[in-house]
């Protein structure tokens, strides 16, 4: 277009430098071709005009169908996170290509409605965000690249596919993470794709590019010579792929003498088979969380049991808290989940309209979920907990009031001193890794602005069923409590003594598939001093009027249960 009005622009300059055409009959046979000239190029202007209209009306019907899906099960259609992740991929890079193929004009409609709209559009920290999540549910679920590619995930309403392009985003990601595991099984899977016929503007030398490179960084430089040289064969004048052609070759060479020099010591190693890619990988990392085994095979439902024995001494009960007057005409559904930790599950004890109102009033408070420093004692974001939350208080709404009644009058704790109900929903991916809800002796500060001493227990509403992934697992001693929409769970943070007990150190696992939402009630020391169990009370104040040494000794051990 800008074309068009520079010729028609340059018409009208000659017009006005020649005004006296018509006095000439030689020089208007001029203005024919040019004219002609003209009409040419708006005819070119015109097909392009088409064509670039064509890929818009094509981008926009696809969008339609999707965005009509999508929209009358929102929540659904996001809880598949491959939806989530190719979401933040098109707000965030592809709108941009579409918006270079509409007209510029500040008079248009749509890109003013765009450019508006951008404000609001996930960053770039919002895709790699997505995309981690991605690998984490890989890891976490033991999840093949094609796997997730082809969107065949448990409990799937939405299913989704991801394309050469999705698929080559990951592993670059990874890539520039340092990440050559996820690097390789992302861009192996990019590679098989395009060699199944899938259409892509990316090209298969550049995929090789990066999957070589990432399988030469894991040590295996046979394969990573091989994948050179069909590089080759696709471009023979690949400059850095005829670099790496002769130092692959050289160091392959190189590994050779090494291994015949200490073949015996090499065929030992061999047979050990070494270290798997992905612990490689966590070496390269420093991950930090010790059990990061333990933790991800708990998520998938594997590790500790209770043995039958253990199993034996749970059970199911009608629970009135000692003929608490709002509980003996309606006494509440308890089940024990665990022993030591003791860790119990109410059932039926939020309705439907009070997650309603719980999730309408917390929506708009909507925040990153924050964790302690143990350096500072004050709240900051983590990678580790991925998730938002909102606070709220029993003052602004009845609902919360009622729920945080129902809440001591079934644990027979005080309220006034707990902290405000926490409201939580986990994204794609989202989780909280192995913690403690409890202030451990090396952070003394870790609740001192609220002067209400520790958490002495914890109190977990979930308010949505999740499809897949999702559970709460205490990694020291193999729980796993899986949601369960209108339950709670409950368990004591610190012993009666006030020290923390550390075998309540539990997860959220990732959210596979689904929308988690959970709410929380920390309560804390202050308060509670006579609302512990009385048998450990009685004793505590026997030793300390009696001073009996066999008093002292076995207040001391009941502490400690």
């Amino acid at each position: 277009m800008a074309l068009c009005w520079y010729l028609l622009s340059f018409l009208f300059h000659s017009l006005y430098a020649h005004n006296d055409f018509f006095t000439s009959i030689g020089q208007m046979t001029d203005l024919l071709y040019t004219e002609k000239d003209l009409v040419t190029s708006l005819k070119e202007y015109i097909r392009q005009e088409e064509n670039r209209l064509e890929k818009v009306k094509e981008w926009a019907g696809k969008l339609d169908s999707l965005t009509i899906t999508a929209t009358q099960d929102p929540e659904g259609y996001l809880g598949h996170p491959v939806n989530a992740f190719k979401l933040m991929k098109r707000l965030n890079s592809e709108w941009a290509d579409l918006e270079s193929l509409v007209l510029k004009d500040t008079a248009n409609g749509f890109i003013s409605n765009l450019t508006l709209q951008r404000q609001f559009f996930p960053t770039d920290e919002d895709q790699t965000g997505a995309a981690k999540a991605l690998l984490r549910l890989q890891d976490t679920y033991q999840l093949s690249a094609y796997t997730i590619s082809n969107g065949d995930l448990p409990g799937v309403v939405h299913k989704s596919q991801m394309t050469v392009a999705d698929c080559f985003e990951l592993g670059k990601i990874a890539y520039t993470e340092a990440d050559y595991y996820h690097t390789e099984l992302w861009m192996a899977q990019a590679l098989t794709q395009l060699d199944e016929g899938d259409e892509s503007t990316i090209d298969k030398v550049t995929v090789m590019d990066y999957l070589s490179y990432a399988i030469y960084q894991q040590g295996e430089l046979e394969r990573a010579l091989e994948l050179t040289k069909r590089m080759l064969k696709l471009d023979p004048n690949h400059q850095r792929a005829n670099g790496n052609l002769k130092y692959f070759e050289f160091q392959l060479e190189k590994q050779r003498k090494a291994e015949s020099e200490k073949k015996e010591q090499e065929d030992k190693k061999k047979e050990k088979k070494v270290l798997d890619k992905r612990d490689a990988q966590r070496k390269r990392s420093k991950d930090p969380l010790p059990e990061r085994k333990k933790y991800e095979m708990l998520c998938r439902g594997e590790g500790i049991k209770l043995t039958p024995r253990r199993q034996s001494r749970l059970f199911c009960r009608y629970f009135d808290n000692n003929r608490n007057p709002r509980l003996l005409l309606a006494p509440v559904k308890k089940e024990d989940e665990w022993d030591r930790p003791r860790i119990v599950r109410y059932h039926d004890i939020i309705s439907d309209s009070e997650i309603m109102t719980v999730k309408e009033l917390a929506k708009p408070r909507l925040k990153r979920a924050t964790v302690h420093d143990p350096v500072t004692g004050k709240l900051t974001t983590a990678h580790y907990r991925v998730s938002k939350s909102a606070w709220l208080s029993g003052y602004e709404h009845s609902t919360i009031e009622k729920i945080n009644q129902r809440i001591e009058d079934i644990t027979g704790l005080e309220m006034d001193t707990a902290e405000e109900l926490q409201v939580a929903n986990y994204g794609v991916g989202g989780q909280y890794e192995p913690h403690f809800d409890f202030g451990r002796k090396d952070e003394p500060d870790a609740f001192k602005e609220l002067g209400t001493g520790n958490r002495i227990a914890t109190w977990l509403f979930y308010m949505s069923d999740v499809s897949a992934g999702g559970a709460t697992v205490f990694t020291d001693v193999g729980a796993a409590v899986w949601p369960k929409k209108g339950t709670a769970v409950f368990w004591y943070n610190l012993f009666a003594s006030g020290e923390g007990d550390y075998s309540t150190r539990h997860a959220a696992c990732p959210v596979l598939v689904g929308n988690k939402w959970v709410s929380n009630k920390w309560i804390h020391e202050r308060g509670q001093e006579f609302r512990r169990p009385m048998r450990t009370t009685f004793i505590c104040i026997c030793s300390l009027f009696f001073f009996s040494y066999s008093c002292v000794w076995a207040c001391d051990s009941f502490l400690q249960k």
